[in-house]
């Protein structure tokens, strides 16, 4: 490597997407909840270029079952958050978080003896 190509400025990383500590803390209480429900088993957060993903999963080597992401750039349009289910069906959108993870208070995920 030449001195010159060392000193060349270097573009600069380009800016993630991700939750902020009050939105992380609902996600979390969430996912303590259906925990301990016996629903969700693991869980994975990604910060991409356009996108925030929190992903649940029932068993570690599967496909996640639910994915909540948080995408600024449709707050405008559609809402900056959505949660999609395992085929890629989006289940809510929204402005508001809150709002958004209240599909998962319904009774389908009731144990079923």
């Amino acid at each position: 490597m030449t001195d010159a190509a060392a000193n060349a400025p270097r573009p600069a990383p380009s800016p993630r997407v991700f939750f902020d500590r009050r939105e992380l803390d609902q996600l979390l209480q969430l996912y303590g909840r259906m925990v301990a429900q016996g629903h969700w088993r693991d869980y994975a957060i990604d910060g991409l270029k356009d996108a925030a993903v929190f992903s649940v999963f029932r068993r570690t080597s599967e496909a996640p079952l639910y994915r909540i992401e948080k995408r600024p750039a449709q707050a405008a349009r559609q809402g900056a958050w959505l949660v999609t289910a395992q085929g890629g069906l989006i289940l809510k959108r929204g402005q508001d978080l809150s709002q958004v993870l209240k599909v998962f208070d319904r009774k389908r995920f009731a144990v079923v003896s």
